[in-house]
């Protein structure tokens, strides 16, 4: 989502208020029969778009850290897989169990098994028949390597020759740091849910057809259109007051 984007809900937000501003200033010839668009109605409304844009805003902070904080977590990651198997290799384990390990690591690592083909490769297969189907190579997703890692753990859990020295090789470290990482992804799909809610909330306060934020301040302005006249020095000091009807 990007900045600009946020940056018109608050926009949209605070001309609002400034609209209020002026109506109330009218006084007591802005008088209007739909009670959604009286002064005390705009104004709760006002303070739900207020309430509901902030809370957007202290979870879009909440959920940068959190993406820093995942993100600051499994960088070590990929060197302390080249450790692990590097031990592994080093150990007298069989070839079929280092195999195996090399799976996990290169998932771990986002490499492939074999080399990718080129686009003049894929055709000179296709031209021969053969069917040609290469999944992509990344595999990075966070959730990817959890689960790699799980799978690579898992396994040296089989080996008893996998015994390091080294505290951060050994099985328990091993056991710790996924738990570690599989809370700190799991915070960061928590609060990009709660994200999520919290902007359909917030879409729904300022821009639903019916009683939406902006459909009340086009409401606010024809009215007062209709009883300043369009001309009026009263209707031309709200009338520049601009809203951006963003798409929910």
């Amino acid at each position: 989502m990007s900045k600009t984007y946020e940056t018109g809900h608050a926009k949209n937000v605070a001309n609002f208020e400034t609209l209020i501003t002026y109506l109330t200033s009218f006084g007591s010839i802005y008088n209007p029969s739909n009670a959604s668009i009286y002064p005390t109605s705009l104004n709760d409304k006002a303070k739900a778009a207020r309430t509901v844009t902030e809370q957007v805003n202290r979870l879009i902070g909440a959920n940068s850290s959190s993406v820093a904080d995942r993100a600051k977590a499994f960088e070590p990651l990929s060197k302390l897989s080249t450790r692990i198997f590097n031990a592994l290799k080093a150990s007298s384990v069989t070839t079929a169990n280092i195999e195996n390990a090399a799976t996990n690591h290169r998932k771990l690592q986002g490499r492939r098994a074999s080399a990718k083909l080129t686009e003049a490769e894929k055709q000179q297969l296709a031209a021969s028949g053969t069917v040609v189907t290469q999944i992509s190579a990344s595999q990075q997703s966070f959730d990817s390597k959890l689960d790699s890692l799980e799978k690579q753990i898992h396994l040296l859990s089989t080996l008893p020759q996998y015994n390091p020295n080294e505290n951060d090789l050994r099985l328990d470290t091993l056991l710790k740091l996924h738990k570690d990482l599989l809370q700190k992804n799991r915070e960061v799909i928590l609060i990009n849910a709660q994200l999520g809610n919290a902007r359909i909330i917030r879409d729904n306060v300022l821009y639903n057809q019916d009683d939406g934020m902006v459909t009340l301040a086009q409401n606010a302005k024809d009215y007062s259109k209709s009883i300043f006249g369009v001309s009026s020095p009263q209707y031309r000091q709200i009338s520049g007051i601009s809203f951006r009807n963003i798409e929910m």
